[in-house]
């Protein structure tokens, strides 16, 4: 199955500004959301982001955060956001193909991921945009997610399945922009 922006929605999972130090290439974590949040936005696919014990933890990485708008942050303080209650409640949560980015791979994405797919969606994890303290966990992680129905993906491949063909609109800023 394809990925296609009329029925996509990215998620991005507890990237968090106190958290993002200890998370084993943070960094990159955090740029590649951003990089698919960016071409989300010229796409017209929206974004929704959850922060986890917010009062506690901090909020969502200020360059993150302010590619938002208010109603699209999920506050949760289970490990899941789907189990919390307030996600597939939140705007554009009705569409049907989750592209899901965050931390910890193995704790709150595979969480929110396993019950994403309980809920009859289909889910894409980008692999370059999904992070955990310990490499071994995000490994692991990827694996229990795959193996339980998720596709696992890479940043590219979401980009050009929401471009669909080289006539779109948007594909020559996004080659210029985004793809080098």
């Amino acid at each position: 199955m394809k990925i296609t922006p009329s029925r996509s929605v990215l998620l991005v999972v507890d990237i968090q500004g106190a958290l993002l130090p200890a998370i084993d290439g943070g960094d990159d974590v955090l740029a590649n959301t951003l990089w698919l949040m960016d071409i989300a936005a010229l796409l017209g696919v929206p974004a929704l982001a959850t922060e986890h014990c917010p009062q506690r933890i901090g909020l969502s990485e200020p360059r993150l955060r302010s590619r938002l708008a208010e109603d699209r942050i999920v506050e949760k303080t289970w490990f899941s956001a789907v189990a919390e209650g307030n996600l597939l409640q939140a705007p554009s949560a009705e569409r049907q193909q989750w592209i899901v980015t965050g931390m910890e791979s193995h704790v709150c994405v595979q969480q929110t991921v396993l019950d994403l797919l309980a809920a009859k969606r289909e889910v894409f994890v980008v692999d370059e945009a999904v992070g955990s303290r310990r490499p071994r966990d995000k490994e692991l992680a990827l694996l229990r997610m795959r193996q339980n129905g998720a596709e696992i993906v890479s940043r590219e491949m979401v980009a050009f399945e929401w471009l669909e063909n080289a006539d779109s609109p948007a594909f020559r800023e996004i080659l210029k922009g985004f793809i080098r």
